[in-house]
């Protein structure tokens, strides 16, 4: 699942009309192509973008998936938007509600395990070494973490882990760290 529901209103006037995910980078390619292009390169074929805000470029730009090879009739691309019923209120609160809103769609294609990104996050890596990771320890949740220089702690979820790798804390954006790893935004579950 890529998280692509955010406008980033640190970003002012590029994002007011489309989703950060979908800003154009490098010319012809979009924020999203990253994390697309991990997963394509990663071997995974169901991938579903939980979009919101101004959604309609995103929407444009990833079509059926052909360019990742996401575009196959058992497998693919699907961007979920939130929606109302009678019973449900719309509108995604978060990244735990949006999940929750999609749960239908987890219970259709049933995986094994869901990975969890960050749709405007530029980084290349390759999940199925996160996963195997996962798989080898037995892990509920296994996080993506990766090393900062201790000047830029206050820009990330700074994750304190004991010797094993168990995650021992998170803290948001400190302006100091005793631990060098921040939060991925990367989660498989």
């Amino acid at each position: 699942l890529i998280l692509s529901g955010g406008g980033g209103e640190r970003l002012g006037v590029l994002s007011a009309e489309r989703a950060v995910s979908a800003l154009p980078f490098g010319g012809k390619y979009r924020v999203i192509d990253f994390s697309l292009s991990n997963c394509c390169h990663s071997g995974i074929e169901h991938v579903g973008v939980l979009a919101q805000h101004a959604p309609a470029s995103l929407n444009d730009h990833i079509g059926a998936g052909r360019p990742w090879d996401l575009d196959r009739r058992q497998r693919g691309v699907v961007i979920l938007q939130p929606y109302q019923t009678r019973s449900h209120a719309g509108w995604y609160r978060g990244t735990a509600d949006a999940i929750t809103q999609n749960w239908s769609y987890l219970e259709e294609i049933k995986p094994e395990r869901v990975l969890v990104l960050s749709g405007d996050h530029v980084y290349r890596m390759d999940y199925r070494a996160l996963c195997l990771a996962h798989e080898q320890r037995g892990a509920s949740v296994t996080m993506a973490v990766t090393r900062v220089p201790a000047d830029q702690t206050q820009r990330f979820g700074m994750v304190t882990t004991d010797r094993g790798g168990r995650v021992r804390g998170i803290e948001e954006k400190p302006d100091r760290s005793a631990t060098p790893f921040a939060n991925m935004g990367v989660y498989v579950f």
